[in-house]
Parts: structure tokens; C-alpha cells; sequence
């Protein structure tokens, strides 16, 4: 894992500043600790920041080929590289180094713009093709890395995060007010808008291409999922799944530095323990965070029993409520763009915790998204039934929720469920507050009409690609291409990398994805039971006492309990001071009256609350 940055100038062709670039390229010294590069010629300038973990001693970058005709920064990890350069080995490319940087050179050599359709790994990833005079730029398909961008004046600059692009344009960007209000509604802001104006990410599996003083970004993994036809058996998919599952862990413990895993007590790193165990290590060092004996959420006793059970080491980190409030300022600095996740604290003090012992982590995120981990994924699979009821009796259930206190995502369900369009249906189930109380937050004039449609827009790209799915198989394509890369995977690549640990994540390999994706959702959940097909597997691997505890992950409730109780202070000098910054794009009173019904039992608002307090905190940091 690293940071790269560059600048273009594609209109005027005036030279890039090598000044620029190295500034640029200094911000981002925490994601790459073990070397540093440059390569600026006439207008096309790239920077980078290494941390070392394949072929550590000759993987400098930017990397060109012997004619110095295509030049490469690189973010991230190709894991199938060694077939890839024995394919091209075999095409007469001719390498120099051991690194996977070379292979993306070579590879396109080889086939061009389609070297990504070759790529099984995490990227974000620039490459200058000196003879076309082109750059692309391009992102993983899972979003696992990021890549900003803004294109200004004729002059494209770009950075794996936002404040190499800050320092390239010597300014301070404005607060897109349509950005704040999805992030108000969804915790996080979709691909490829930014909280700032003109500043935008590339969307997972998307390209950007500049070349003849013009750009274009289009989607390159334009997978559409279609059912299988027979769907397999149940133990033909059990089989099938396990074997992508081996080929996919085989494939990211490739390293030649030492190898951790973030470790909970749950089944979805408990199986990848279980798998890494096959492939030679039967002592694996993992990490865990908790919260302490004193709370009923904590994992630290249930990860360490899974840990001995299958013959790892442990180390674990233990926070209190102290330590949370204390390190949530600098975390939202970290993550640069708000995420209202109290997730984000553990999993920086497990990444700190981690990077004491190795430069690599596996994390088991994406069983939850692919095989319907969450509540919401119940209420989408069986919603159907809701629609069928008469319409009388859905209008009288509805009316009687409303006098019910404190039942917010029971009153959203049943608001979302009851939305005929599919992409207006999705897009409630993921709000946390139905669409005109956020808008009514917001100052006279600063919105357009129906602002939350914008995500809709974010995702209409998606439609086409999805439309065989079923019900649940549709929330899900949204949500591992918008809500799982721009918000969980974002925020643990930005966290990780503060420390300078790369973080991987196997379940989410692109074959694992395309194939769960064409399942039916009676594999994803059955009778009511999540995860019915990944728990079938975890049962070949897991002892009983792993396969019986609850789902809890990373103790979120017990944040969410602490943070509750000091929410009082928190409202007090922030919510409830008229000279908060936020209240430049937002109303007091309004404000207030959340505060109010929360505090009084009315309505259970610590959601968009929390949201709010981050992007004050965040403001501050500007």
C-alpha cells in the first residue's frame, strides 16, 4: 500500500512544477514511510510514497518501462501477479524487478487500456502513456483503494487522498450543500461526489481517461449478474464457494513483509483464521479491540478463545470511554471526509494496535453485504408480503407506528417497503431519517428540490447492470459498489494507512462477488436465518461454541451507549451553540427541536445527532 498524487495540465500544456508534486506528495508521508518518488516531464507531474511490502528492495515507483514510454504510480496490491508475469514472459516483456508495479507496465504494453481487466487485486492506480500523450487514472473493482480527482482550468490533479489535491491547488474548497445533505441522510457521501465542491472519487470499477486536451470516466468493470441456470445445489454451491474462498486467501497472503488478521468474535474472521491455517502459518499473530469485562457487547474474551481454539496468537487493545472522546477529533481528520460511523474508533486503535507487530492485516468485511448480514436485509427480503396487505390495513399500521416512541428504523421500514419504484425504495432503506426532515435542517435557498435524488443519480449507472437481480440481490449490488467502498472500506483504508498498515480483504475478491451474485437470495437468507450459505461453510471449519455467539463486531453498541451518555456535553457546545460553523448551512431551531424530542423520549435521533457533531468537529479541522 501507498499514496500517489499527480497533476496534468491536458489544455495549455504548460509544464507541471516539480515544487507542486513534491508538496503534494509530502502529505501523504504517512501512507508511505519507506521511500518516496517523482517523475515530472513538460505537463504531466506524478508523485509517490511507499510502504514496502513486495519486492522490497527494487519496487521504486513511479516505474516505467526500458523506453520510459509508460510511466506508473500505483496504490494497492495485484495479487495474481506472478501468473500475470509469467503470461507476459511469455509475450517476450522482459521484467527487472519482483514487484507487481512492473506488471501493470508490462501489461499495458500488452493489451492497453484492458491491462485492468487482467488485475485481480486493490488499486488505485495512475498510468502516463508518453507516446499517446494519455493518462488514466482507475480504481479497483470493489473500491477497496480510493482516487480523488479535480479538474479545473484545463488541468486535471488527483491524489489517493484529498489533501495531496489541496496542496496542488493552493485552496480551500467550498462545502457542497447537496453533498451535506446525503451525507446527513446516509452516514457517507456516494461515488463520485465529495463533501466539497469540484472535488469528486472515482466510483469503484471506473476509469479516467485524458487525452487530446479532453476526458472521459467510464465504468470498466461493467459486470451484470445473471442467475445461474440450474441454480446448484446446495452442496454444489458449498463446494464451489469454499474453493474461491481458498483461492482468494491463498492469493492475498502473498507478502514479504509479516502477515496479521484483525480478529473478532465473530464467524466471519473466525473462517478466515481457519483458512489462512491451510495454507502453511498455524500461528498467526491477530488483533482485536474491546471494551472491557464490564460490557456485555465485548468481543475481546470471544476472539481470544477463537484465536486459541485454532492455534493463533492474540494481542488486543482495550478502550474506554475516554480514550473514544478524545481520539473521535483526530480520527475525522484522518478519514477527511465526514463518515458518521461510531465504527471508526475501534477500528483505528486495532489498526494502531496491529502495526506494532506487522506491516499487512486480513479483515473479514463482506460476508455481512454479499450474503445479507443486516437487519435491513431481512426486511428487504420478506417485504413483499408487506406490499401485499390491503391497502387499508398498511395505512392503519402506519398511522399507529407514528405514536410509538423511539421506533425510527421500524417506522423507515415500513416507509420503505411501501415505495413502489425499486432505486426510491433502496434509497430509504439506507436513510436514517426520511428524506424532508434532512432537508428541512438545511437554510432557505441553499438546496435544489428533492436533493436526497441525487444518490439516485449516483447510481443510475447501476441500473441496467443490475437488472436481473432479485429483490434482495439488488439492495446488495447498491450497496457493495456505493455504501461499502465510500463509506466501510473507506474509512478502514484511511485509518489502516494512518499507521501505515495495509489492510486486505479476501471475501471480497471480484470471483467471490460475481458468483454470490448470482444466487438467489434463498442462499443468502433462508427461514429468516442470515448468511445462510457463508454460515453453511463456516460449519465445515468452526468449533459449535464459535458457530452459537451472536453478531457483534467491533462492540458498536457499547460506542454508541457511551457516546449517548456524554451526548448532553456534546450538544451543549456544539448542537446547541448558535456559533457552531455548521449553522452556516443550517437552522438552530430546527436543530434544537431534534435535540429536543431526543432528549425528552420522543424520537430516538442519536443518528443523524452523531452526524451531526462529526461534521461540526470536521468543519474545525478545516
Amino acid at each position: 500500500m501507498c499514496g500517489i498524487c499527480g497533476q496534468f495540465n491536458f489544455i495549455d500544456k504548460q509544464p507541471a512544477s516539480r515544487d507542486t508534486i513534491k508538496k503534494m506528495t509530502q502529505t501523504m508521508a504517512h501512507r508511505g514511510p519507506d521511500d518516496e518518488g517523482m517523475y515530472v516531464a513538460g505537463p504531466i507531474g506524478l508523485g509517490f510514497r511507499r510502504l514496502s511490502i513486495i519486492d522490497l528492495e527494487s519496487g521504486h515507483q513511479p516505474m516505467s518501462d526500458q523506453e520510459e514510454s509508460v510511466w506508473v504510480v500505483f496504490n494497492g496490491e495485484i495479487y495474481n501477479f506472478p501468473e500475470l508475469r509469467k503470461v507476459l514472459e511469455g509475450y517476450g516483456h522482459t521484467f527487472k524487478t519482483k514487484s507487481d508495479t512492473e506488471v501493470i507496465v508490462h501489461g499495458y504494453k500488452q493489451w492497453g487500456d484492458n491491462v485492468l481487466d487482467h488485475l485481480n487485486g486493490i488499486f488505485g492506480l495512475a498510468i502516463w502513456d508518453e507516446k499517446k500523450r494519455q493518462l488514466m487514472l482507475a480504481r479497483d473493482r470493489m473500491g477497496v483503494k480510493m482516487l480523488y480527482f479535480e479538474i479545473d482550468s484545463g488541468s486535471i490533479t488527483f491524489g489517493s487522498e484529498i489533501r495531496p489535491l489541496l496542496a496542488g491547488n493552493n485552496g480551500r474548497p467550498e462545502v457542497d450543500p447537496e453533498s451535506l445533505n446525503l451525507f446527513l441522510r446516509y452516514r457517507y457521501t456516494p461515488s463520485p461526489l465529495t463533501i466539497f465542491k469540484n472535488v469528486r472519487k472515482l466510483a469503484p470499477g471506473t476509469r479516467l481517461i485524458v487525452r487530446n486536451s479532453s476526458f472521459l470516466i467510464e465504468r470498466w468493470w461493467d459486470y451484470k449478474p445473471v442467475p445461474f441456470d440450474p441454480m446448484p445445489s446446495v452442496r454444489e454451491a458449498e463446494e464451489q464457494l469454499l474453493e474461491l474462498y481458498r483461492n482468494a486467501i491463498k492469493r492475498q497472503l502473498i507478502s514479504d513483509v509479516p502477515v496479521g488478521l484483525l480478529l473478532s468474535g465473530g464467524l466471519d474472521s473466525g473462517l478466515l483464521l481457519a483458512l489462512m491455517n491451510e495454507n502453511g502459518n498455524t500461528s498467526w499473530p491477530t488483533f482485536t479491540v474491546g471494551y472491557g469485562e464490564s460490557f456485555r457487547d465485548d468481543e475481546l474474551t470471544e476472539a481470544a478463545q477463537t484465536a486459541k481454539l485454532l492455534g493463533a496468537t492474540n494481542l488486543s487493545v482495550e478502550l474506554n470511554r475516554e480514550t473514544f472522546e478524545k481520539s473521535l477529533s483526530k480520527i475525522i481528520s484522518c478519514i477527511e471526509e465526514p463518515i458518521a460511523s461510531s465504527s471508526i474508533v475501534p477500528m483505528y486503535h486495532v489498526c494502531e494496535c496491529a502495526r506494532q507487530e506487522v506491516k499487512v492485516a486480513l479483515m473479514g468485511q463482506g460476508p455481512d453485504e454479499l450474503f445479507g448480514g443486516y437487519i435491513r436485509h431481512i426486511g428487504v427480503t420478506y417485504g413483499h408480503y408487506w406490499r401485499s396487505l390491503p391497502d387499508w390495513l398498511r395505512k392503519w399500521l402506519k398511522l399507529t407506528m407514528q405514536y410509538l416512541p423511539r421506533a425510527e428504523a421500524v417506522k423507515r421500514g415500513l416507509y420503505s417497503l411501501d415505495t413502489e419504484q425499486r432505486f426510491n425504495r433502496y434509497q430509504h432503506v439506507f436513510s436514517i431519517l426520511p428524506g424532508h426532515v434532512i432537508d428541512s435542517l438545511f437554510r432557505d435557498g441553499l438546496l435544489p428540490d428533492n436533493p436526497g435524488d441525487k444518490i439516485i443519480d449516483c447510481w443510475k449507472e447501476l441500473q441496467s447492470p443490475m437488472s436481473n437481480t432479485d429483490e434482495l440481490g439488488g439492495l446488495q449490488f447498491l450497496e457493495i459498489r456505493s455504501s461499502l467502498p465510500d463509506e466501510l472500506l473507506m474509512y478502514a483504508d484511511k485509518l489502516s494507512m494512518a499507521h501505515g498498515l495495509e489492510v486486505r480483504v479476501p471475501f471480497l475478491d471480484h470471483e467471490i462477488v460475481e458468483y454470490v451474485e448470482r444466487l438467489s437470495s434463498s442462499f443468502k437468507v433462508r427461514k429468516g436465518k442470515r448468511k445462510w450459505l457463508h454460515r453453511k461453510v463456516c460449519e465445515h471449519y468452526l468449533p459449535k461454541q464459535i458457530m452459537r455467539r451472536r453478531k457483534i463486531g467491533f462492540a458498536a453498541k457499547v460506542v454508541d451507549k457511551w457516546y449517548q451518555e456524554s451526548l448532553s456535553g456534546k450538544m451543549n457546545a456544539i448542537l446547541l451553540d448558535h456559533d457552531s460553523l455548521m449553522y452556516n448551512y443550517l437552522k438552530p431551531d430546527n436543530i434544537e427541536q431534534l435535540v429536543h424530542d431526543h432528549q425528552n423520549g420522543y424520537s430516538d435521533n442519536h443518528k443523524i445527532l452523531f452526524s451531526l457533531i462529526v461534521f461540526e468537529e470536521w468543519l474545525r479541522q478545516l
